[in-house]
């Protein structure tokens, strides 16, 4: 079971027109969103990185509009795990559970959940919050993912496991996220 106090969650590549083109990109984003609120209201560290932003533009509002606290980290590799800046963050974190959103789930999100797993991090892939053009990329994408260790779950899913009660003030901001 993921908890609060060891796990991270990482953003990666919703951005600017490529996002647009996601399959299913209304449910990409209602639960990207889900996620973002979610770890804010539960105060669990957020990585948010970007692929050569000057080219592929900005994170879209529905994410970067949570995220005024937090600034993302420019990336020009597949994999957020070959830039040092992320590495440092999470390294920084101290979580050894790492819960990956974003887009494309069978190259950018794939590779950096290979490395992930590489370097001995629990990895829990968002299967609502990561997307690819082709729904075949990402359904291939998902499998290999799992096959090399990481495991699959869903925002709301994920929120309520890392809530783990249903009391309190963060218990109802929750509820009014997922609805």
């Amino acid at each position: 079971m993921l908890t609060t106090n060891d796990t991270a969650l990482v953003i990666v590549d919703v951005q600017g027109k490529l996002a647009q083109i996601m399959d299913n990109k209304e449910t990409l984003f209602k639960s990207l969103e889900t996620v973002v609120k979610g770890a804010k209201i539960l105060d669990i560290p957020i990585i948010w990185v970007e692929q050569i932003p000057h080219k592929l533009g900005p994170t879209i509002p529905q994410i970067s509009d949570h995220l005024h606290e937090h600034s993302p980290i420019a990336k020009n590799s597949f994999s957020c795990y070959r830039e040092p800046k992320f590495v440092d963050a999470l390294a920084a974190s101290g979580c050894k559970n790492v819960v990956v959103v974003g887009i494309e789930a069978h190259i950018c999100v794939y590779q950096t959940v290979r490395q992930l797993l590489e370097a001995d991090y629990h990895v829990e892939v968002v299967a609502d919050a990561v997307s690819s053009r082709n729904p075949t990329n990402k359904q291939v994408a998902l499998q290999k993912m799992q096959q090399f260790g990481a495991s699959l779950t869903t925002a709301e899913m994920l929120i309520f496991e890392l809530q783990e009660v249903a009391e309190g003030e963060r218990f109802r901001e929750i509820l009014s996220v997922v609805k």
